[in-house]
């Protein structure tokens, strides 16, 4: 869904302009104190966007962000209100036992930060915890149940934005969250195929499945929700901010439930939580900049490396089957760098800035006319993340993924929280060179230590030009930077429109499993032979893949747009 607003100001501006010319002839005091009082505000008044916009995955999230911007709430309090209530409606890709990363635009000092709230290993937590005696990942024990889970961050990300970013109190932004969760809302097909999708898993949890089914039951389109344990853990994180969740009573069900299911929590474990403030990844394609996430996510480093290698093509001049070759091979060698390079700069000494740094494009642009083709099997990929994006009135921009990680996470939930857990801790490497659930590989940079944060690949990416600005993010695994890719390709090489970014087809290559999986419209019959003859090994996907939502602010145009993506149920709106 689009929607989108003329610059209602333009006329008034003119006029301005006409007023002080004449003014400026007069020379007289009575100007010069009009020009100091009046013509900043008009020139201010050009420089905003001319409403508030929020694109998320599922409507009532949206709908709640909007609701905090009517309160007069900023784009960081509307934040907090779409993610909690997410948490509530989409409890399949994201919640209060997941994690994430805000990436934020302060318009009034331009000031940029990452809001890192990705999940960290129990304290606990060891190098071999998933192994065997024979040193062979145990099947399922990093996905399934209590020891799959790492420590939360999304409770403290939600106090850090209200305390330090947001104009209202933390209370007041978990409203619209606590009123669905403890009110109910009527479930959409969405929900119910993701339900049955993990039916069998869900009914091994019998505390979920009381609170996800319908007395025995997957809930139907259209059933009202109702899931009063997590809107009193939402009350009373919005009472005592980080002690309502890390501490008291939340904590102790958390860690009870943990333990006794056979994890590793400790109360320790989530009082020592704290979300981390870092310094955003940039770089240049053409004339558009990129602002996106620093580890550890791999994201932003991969993005904006695979754009430096881009750089040096004109892809615009090339036949499509030729730029695709291009683009495929510099996600290739891209995803190598992560695989063998990247994990928590807090715990292993990563040279991120080489991974940035043009000169070192130039060096694997050399590679890409004698890829390595050797045939791998490929992996299934999932899509259990969710992503929003937001530019309020002020001009503030929220670029927020957030996950869970697989389908409802774990699938695991203590009993009287309401919290579903994560299973991130499948995002370490368990073993170097063994695929995780995405199928992909890494090494000892991204192994298990007590503490430490497992790999990412969430992208949430400011994009700029002179005219422009997209703030834009989306989930789905390891493809998730791949598909960013593809959009910022979109608006700087052909100038699309917000939704001809969401609706770019879309294909993606991460080094290992060496195949090219694509969506059916990405390449033609003619393309899909011309790929083939030069080697690749190409995989279909049945249905599409991929949830991007994107704000769009056209300064030129005085335009701003909020487009969800069609692939999803989402909706973009603005007010």
């Amino acid at each position: 869904m689009a929607a989108f607003f003329i610059f209602p100001k333009i006329l008034f501006i003119f006029a301005s302009l006409i007023a002080l010319l004449y003014l400026v002839h007069m020379r007289s005091f009575t100007c010069r104190l009009f020009l100091l009082l009046f013509f900043p505000l008009s020139v201010a008044a050009a420089t905003l966007p001319p409403a508030a916009a929020i694109a998320s995955a599922h409507p009532l999230a949206t709908q709640a962000g909007h609701e905090i911007l009517a309160q007069g709430g900023n784009a960081f309090d509307a934040a907090v209100a779409v993610a909690a209530a997410l948490a509530v409606v989409e409890p399949y890709n994201s919640g209060l036992g997941g994690g994430g990363f805000f990436l934020l635009h302060r318009a009034r000092d331009k000031f940029e930060v990452m809001i890192d709230a990705r999940e960290r290993a129990p304290l606990a937590a060891t190098k071999d915890m998933y192994l065997n005696q024979e040193g062979k990942p145990i099947a399922g024990l990093s996905i399934d149940g209590a020891c799959a889970a790492a420590i939360p961050g999304v409770p403290a990300a939600l106090v850090h934005l209200a305390k330090k970013y947001g104009r209202l109190p933390l209370k007041k932004s978990l409203m619209p969250a606590i009123r669905l969760a403890r009110d109910g809302f009527a479930v959409s097909k969405l929900y119910a195929k993701q339900t049955l999708r993990q039916h069998d898993r869900l009914q091994a949890f019998p505390v979920t499945a009381d609170v996800f089914y319908n007395q025995g039951f997957i809930y139907a389109p259209g059933e009202k929700l109702r899931q009063p344990q997590l809107a009193r853990t939402l009350e009373r994180l919005a009472a005592k901010g980080h002690d309502g969740f890390y501490r008291g009573m939340t904590a102790v069900r958390l860690v009870d439930g943990v333990r006794a299911a056979g994890g590793i929590w400790s109360q320790k474990d989530l009082a020592d939580y704290r979300v981390s403030e870092r310094a955003p990844v940039r770089g240049v394609y053409r004339n558009m900049r990129i602002t996106s996430a620093p580890l550890p996510s791999s994201g932003g480093v991969g993005l904006i490396e695979m754009l430096n290698i881009l750089q040096g093509f004109d892809l615009v001049a090339l036949d499509k089957t030729e730029r695709d070759r291009h683009v495929i091979e510099a996600m290739r060698l891209a995803y190598r760098d992560r695989a063998q390079y990247l994990g928590d700069a807090d715990f292993v000494s990563v040279d991120a800035a080489h991974f940035l740094d043009p000169a070192y494009a130039a060096q694997l642009r050399q590679e890409i006319s004698d890829p390595d083709k050797t045939p791998q099997p490929a992996k299934a990929e999932g899509t259990n993340t969710t992503h929003f994006s937001i530019i309020d009135r002020a001009g503030n921009r929220v670029a927020a993924t957030l996950s869970i990680n697989t389908l409802f996470g774990s699938g695991f939930m203590p009993a009287d929280t309401g919290v579903l857990l994560n299973n991130e801790m499948d995002d370490f490497v368990l073993k170097p060179n063994v695929p995780n659930t995405y199928g992909l590989i890494g090494s000892e940079a991204n192994a298990i230590a007590p503490g430490k944060r497992p790999l990412s690949s969430m992208t949430p990416t400011f994009l700029e030009t002179d005219d422009e600005v997209v703030v834009l993010g989306t989930p789905g695994g390891s493809r998730i930077i791949s598909m960013v890719l593809l959009a910022a390709l979109e608006l700087a090489d052909r100038h699309g429109a917000p939704k001809d970014l969401v609706n770019v087809p879309r294909f993606h290559h991460q080094y290992s499993p060496n195949v090219v999986e694509h969506e059916a419209q990405a390449f033609d019959d003619a393309e899909r032979h011309a790929l083939e003859q030069n080697g690749y090994r190409l995989q279909g996907v049945p249905i599409g893949y991929g949830n991007m939502q994107i704000v769009a602010w056209s300064k030129k145009k005085g335009m701003l747009e909020a487009v969800s993506d069609p692939r999803g149920e989402g909706s973009g709106v603005v007010k």
